[in-house]
């Protein structure tokens, strides 16, 4: 390697060495100037370079005492501040009365300190200064068994500090003694040095085109947030509008308002979290209860047997997010409607690589007069193609509140065709109770599976883990 093929930079930094022969990068630093990063940047190129110069990374352990630490070392660990208060024979009643009895018991038993029999606890002897009490007075505190214990209790922390030493090698060396161009040098040819013919004098800047820069890691948006941040802009644009809504609900709105009937399995305690109390049940509510025992007012019979008021009343974390289309609908009765909600929502599922117990739901409506099936099939098809899946098809499905009912599929290369999630029109069991006069379109879609197919994973906790490599590697734009 020769003088002329190393930057400014490096050649500064070998001058710098030179009379020292090993500096900290930090030390380094002061003298160019230059953070200590930047030093150890210049001492890495100057190692590639014909090993001109070499670092090591040194990690340097030091220790110190936590809040609690600091006072035990001005009044003793609590087995010893507990034993002075033992003057002869004391009943364990009265010893833990002691504001750190419920600490310090069980470390004068595992140090031997005292005897416990029938209730009473005596002195056992001496009780000498242990190393871990030595440790706690130590400045500054240094490693050893001490310490070590005092590690595991949480009295002391260790903290790493990690440093650069930089070194010339004798390649280096030889490089300084022969002289090394130290000028500044130019980066850019001006319009004036071509006039003035200056440039042919200048230190122009070498470039490297054979050696990658520094990689930068920006910050990001973490990739899952992105896509829902993605799903909502394209719902935005479609023209819908984002509605919200509590994490608890009541029975009513999750299940009886969407004619699910109360004994549905997906009711029961293996499929749902219950929150203890009741909630107050809206106005009309009897309206839905004729609904699920004869059909109301309908060409329905209903589900039969008898509705429970107790049931609808019960409070529940939200299994599904139509339980904000229906309240929403409920609130906004006349057309045109075009709503979604991306929402978290919670089921009892064993934890595994395609199960979580919590997981986000997108969820969306239509009503207007003369709607039909198939603009619920242009709207999903429309939606998954401006996600990125082309390719879209729709086979019949069963959900108790919509009828038709479909389970649209994408296709995925590699994958072939995926089920992501299920949409249909609200039954007249759902929406008469409510006196909506129009067809209601819905769906509702596992934004957690579309996710996993954007961003190519196989397991669905990764979207919930701060992963920073993995953060740091995946694109802003997912998979097309």
């Amino acid at each position: 390697m020769t003088k002329s093929t190393l930057s400014l930079n490096e050649r500064r930094l070998l001058a710098a060495l030179a009379p020292l022969g090993t500096a900290d990068a930090a030390e380094l630093g002061a003298i160019l100037g230059a953070a200590p990063d930047a030093v150890v940047q210049y001492a890495n190129l100057l190692a590639q370079n014909g090993e001109l110069a070499t670092v090591e990374r040194v990690v340097e352990k030091s220790y110190d005492l936590t809040d609690e630490g600091r006072q035990y070392a001005e009044k003793g660990l609590p087995e010893r501040q507990l034993l002075a208060s033992i003057g002869g024979p004391t009943p364990m009643a009265e010893l833990k009365a002691h504001p750190l009895a419920s600490i310090g018991i069980g470390w004068l038993r595992r140090k031997g300190w005292v005897t416990i029999r029938e209730g009473v606890v005596e002195r056992a002897g001496e009780a000498p200064e242990g190393e871990d009490e030595r440790a706690l007075l130590a400045e500054p505190l240094t490693d050893g068994p001490g310490l070590r214990d005092l590690l595991k209790r949480g009295l002391a922390v260790e903290r790493e500090t990690v440093g650069y030493r930089v070194a010339i090698t004798p390649a280096g060396r030889t490089l300084v003694e022969a002289g090394l161009d130290l000028r500044e040098e130019v980066g850019q040819i001006t319009h004036e040095m071509l006039l003035t013919g200056t440039w042919r004098d200048a230190a122009l800047r070498r470039y490297r085109v054979d050696r990658l820069p520094r990689r930068a890691v920006p910050g990001k948006i973490h990739p899952y947030q992105r896509l829902l941040d993605e799903m909502r802009r394209i719902l935005l644009e479609m023209g819908f509008v984002e509605m919200g809504g509590e994490l608890v609900q009541t029975g009513f709105w999750n299940f009886d308002a969407l004619f699910q009937p109360q004994d549905h399995p997906a009711r029961e305690m293996q499929d749902t979290f219950y929150i203890g109390g009741e909630a107050d049940l809206p106005d009309g509510w009897e309206k839905v209860r004729r609904m699920h025992e004869h059909g109301g007012e309908t060409t329905s019979t209903g589900w039969g047997g008898i509705w429970q008021e107790s049931k609808a009343r019960q409070q529940v974390l939200r299994t599904h997010a139509t339980a904000l289309s229906i309240q929403y609908l409920a609130a906004h009765p006349a057309p045109p409607i075009k709503a979604f909600a991306i929402g978290r929502v919670f089921r009892r599922e064993a934890i595994d690589p395609t199960h979580t117990p919590e997981f986000e739901q997108l969820e969306g409506i239509v009503m207007d007069e003369g709607v039909t099936f198939s603009h619920l099939l242009g709207f999903l098809r429309e939606f998954y193609s401006r996600l990125g899946f082309p390719q879209v098809r729709f086979r019949p499905g069963y959900f108790p509140y919509t009828e038709p009912s479909v389970e649209p599929e994408v296709y995925v290369e590699g994958l072939g065709w995926v089920e992501l999630g299920g949409a249909g029109v609200f039954r007249e069991e759902v929406t008469v109770p409510l006196g909506l006069e129009h067809p209601v379109l819905a769906w509702g879609l596992g934004a957690s599976r579309l996710a996993m197919l954007k961003l190519g994973l196989k397991d669905l906790r990764q979207l919930y883990r701060s992963d920073i490599d993995w953060i740091r590697e995946t694109p802003i734009r997912g998979r097309r």
